[in-house]
């Protein structure tokens, strides 16, 4: 094992990069990292202990909960209700934010957005899934319970953000705002171990990844660069690949590392978009600047945008810089 950098030890060692070095950063990521290896776990063997399918229930955005959803959800609640250093947190899976009402917990500096299991749908088949997590200061003052503001911060006032994907093998990856590191999980020892240090996005990229199911429904401009994409000109190496799973985590994780462009607009069906901006965009935002990318609702950078509600949606469009750029010619 010489030469292998575990997590616990990077993070440890970075400490000095967060705004606010007192370890409680430290420690919250810690509680997020075990609650993922729990969901890992579940994750592996979940066609053998009956948690594949769905349950009798929606979640707020009228999606129905999966089993799997629903665990991983408990999850990390439970992970950051004991640990003492988030004062709330807000899920796709619960209608309103979650305030911790312990004395021990009012006293937490921070707040946490996630989605805890992205690519539902792929559960069942057996497709790369994911989760997604926002680490946020607190705005409200320490020692009384958080409340609705503390989560409605734009996107530059994250302190941490990251992923992590359950594919062939498990991966997380994260960035407090001093680059993107990417750590694969070691089922041998039960530890993430640095794989991908200062990962970065190639500036350009031959990877389209929207559903172009939705086509009838998507804007002119986004048609015609769908088109664009299609043709053959070897000048810039068109036409390019369509690659799209379905989970915004294996989409966005494939074109970080190959670079590439991931595309959920808006359509006449969603005239917002669909993904929301607090648990999804923002965080993966967050990573794709950090790694040298771009990230857009197509009309403003996805960072700056005000939220004025918990489950706010914007249309999305991140990748390589290039890519991105030249979409927006279309928009």
């Amino acid at each position: 094992m010489s030469g292998v950098k575990t997590l616990s030890e990077f993070i440890i060692e970075r400490q000095d990069d967060f705004p606010y070095a007192t370890g409680e950063l430290t420690r919250l990521l810690n509680d997020i990292v075990i609650a993922t290896k729990i969901i890992n776990r579940e994750v592996n063997k979940a066609g053998l202990v009956n948690i594949i399918g769905a349950t009798e229930s929606e979640n707020i955005q009228g999606e129905t909960q999966q089993k799997l959803d629903v665990m991983a959800d408990n999850q990390f609640i439970s992970a950051l209700q004991n640990g003492g250093e988030a004062c709330g947190l807000a899920s796709e899976e619960n209608d309103h934010e979650l305030i911790f009402k312990s004395d021990f917990a009012k006293k937490g500096n921070y707040v946490v957005a996630f989605d805890p299991l992205d690519g539902s749908s792929n559960i069942d088949v057996n497709v790369s899934i994911g989760t997604i997590f926002s680490i946020f200061r607190r705005k409200s003052k320490v020692g009384e319970e958080a409340n609705l503001q503390d989560f409605l911060q734009k996107g530059d006032e994250q302190v941490a953000a990251g992923y992590i994907v359950y594919g062939s093998s498990t991966m997380l990856v994260y960035t407090t705002g001093n680059g993107v590191n990417g750590f694969t999980l070691d089922p041998s020892i039960g530890e993430f171990c640095l794989s991908h240090p200062n990962m970065k996005i190639k500036e350009d990229g031959k990877i389209y990844s929207l559903n172009e199911g939705n086509y009838p429904f998507f804007s002119q401009g986004v048609r015609d660069y769908i088109e664009y994409c299609k043709e053959d000109d070897k000048e810039t190496n068109r036409p390019f690949s369509a690659r799209y799973i379905g989970s915004m985590v294996a989409d966005f994780h494939r074109n970080l590392i190959k670079g590439g462009i991931f595309i959920y607009p808006e359509t006449t069906k969603a005239p917002n978009g669909k993904l929301r901006i607090l648990y999804e965009c923002n965080p993966m935002a967050f990573i794709m600047e950090q790694a040298g990318g771009a990230a857009t609702t197509g009309k403003q950078r996805i960072m700056d945008v005000e939220l004025t509600e918990l489950h706010q949606r914007v249309p999305c469009i991140m990748g390589s810089k290039k890519m991105v750029e030249k979409m927006l010619t279309f928009l």
